[in-house]
């Protein structure tokens, strides 16, 4: 990740509230149950979802709607599926950026 980029995401973690929560021991245990729930595979693409990241087959646990810092949709289990990084980084982003503009 060039040195920009990790400036970036280093001052959005400092500057976003909830981007702690997933630096929690609540949500690795939550992750690591989605992720077996899930079977390690992408529900959008069917992709085995077993590469360490920064792979494109890492998982990703992604919230089918975004939570925007409502800590309800964050933690609702019903809201989490697993997702390839490919996917996850290229149209998952797309369809937030889409949604942001409304």
């Amino acid at each position: 990740m060039p040195g920009d980029e990790q400036a970036r995401l280093r001052e959005r973690d400092q500057n976003v509230s909830w981007r702690s929560w997933y630096k929690t021991e609540r949500w690795r245990k939550l992750r690591q149950k989605i992720l077996l729930r899930d079977n390690f595979t992408c529900k959008q693409t069917g992709v085995l979802c077993i590469g360490k990241y920064p792979a494109d087959n890492s998982p990703v646990i992604d919230h089918k709607v975004p939570h925007r810092g409502d800590e309800r949709l964050f933690w609702d289990e019903d809201n989490l599926q697993v997702v390839s990084k490919a996917y996850h980084d290229s149209e998952k982003q797309k369809q937030e950026r889409a949604q942001a503009r409304w």
